[in-house]
């Protein structure tokens, strides 16, 4: 009932390429297309973030908890032993 043919999409077309130009369409292509390209890669590198993370938190509780019996001297060096290897992971 209220489709758009293709001659209205045409016509509609001509007045945003005189309305704006063709370097500012141009421009705004790029530039959503750099966006998108970068919206992907951040997605991905968070997945791979979080599961590095989990595996990490893994780790890092599984050392605590093991060297938690030997006293507070062991569980201090556990927590410097942690921040060094998060300092190494970042």
């Amino acid at each position: 009932m209220f489709g758009i043919s293709p001659m209205q999409l045409v016509i509609i077309l001509v007045i945003v390429v005189l309305l704006f130009g063709t370097k500012k369409l141009r421009g705004l292509g790029g530039d959503l297309g750099s966006a998108m390209k970068g919206f992907k890669k951040a997605m991905s590198d968070e997945d791979k973030d979080k599961e590095d993370n989990k595996d990490a938190d893994f780790v890092a509780k599984e050392k605590v908890e093991d060297k938690s019996t030997d006293g507070a001297e062991n569980a201090e060096n556990t927590v410097q032993q942690t921040k060094s290897e998060h300092k190494e992971n970042s």
